[in-house]
């Protein structure tokens, strides 16, 4: 039960996240927005169990935040110059912060102690796989049969948020470049 209500804060805090991204001005604040709800999602990830998911997402959306950053920033530099800092407030920052971490404690709750063996439960599914994997599906390399019969939809999810993010990144950049060819004729 507490797993679920976790769930459903992280993503009240991504969909009012989203709100501020589609809202805000500055376009270097709504990438980092975006970055934390990317975040947001690899924690439920780990709500759900699906570490392997949750490491991809953090993956992904650390090299989607730098590219993006990338091809923002100088023009967020030219706008920034401009703008007072004393218009700019920190509470709305305070409290994306409170709130991420408020999300973010149960699923620390809920990982092991460090150096305690998590894979010798015998309902574990590591238990499970090594134990039935090669009678399952007659592979004798258990982690290709984990990986394309045990968790087939998992590892599709993770190349299509990868296809995604380099999509994303690519469409960026492009329209990027057509703009300086743009400006320069």
């Amino acid at each position: 039960m507490m797993v679920e209500i976790a769930i459903f804060f992280l993503l009240i805090f991504m969909i009012i996240g989203m709100l501020f991204v589609l809202e805000i001005e500055n376009l270097l604040s709504a990438v980092v927005m975006m970055g934390a709800i990317g975040f947001g999602l690899s924690v439920i990830f780990l709500l759900l169990g699906a570490p392997d998911l949750a490491i991809v997402q953090i993956a992904v959306e650390v090299i989607s935040v730098v590219i993006l950053i990338r091809a923002t920033i100088h023009r967020d530099i030219k706008e920034r110059a401009d703008e007072s800092l004393s218009n700019i407030s920190s509470i709305p920052l305070l409290v994306c912060i409170f709130f991420f971490f408020l999300m973010i404690y149960p699923a620390l709750r809920l990982l092991p102690t460090f150096g305690e063996p998590v894979f010798l439960n015998f309902y574990s599914s590591s238990v499970y796989y090594l134990r039935d994997g090669f009678h399952l599906t007659g592979a004798p390399n258990i982690v290709s049969a984990i990986i394309l019969d045990f968790r087939a939809y998992d590892t599709l999810g993770e190349a299509i948020v990868l296809f995604t993010s380099v999509i994303g990144a690519l469409s960026i950049l492009r329209y990027r470049n057509r703009k300086k060819e743009h400006n320069a004729s």
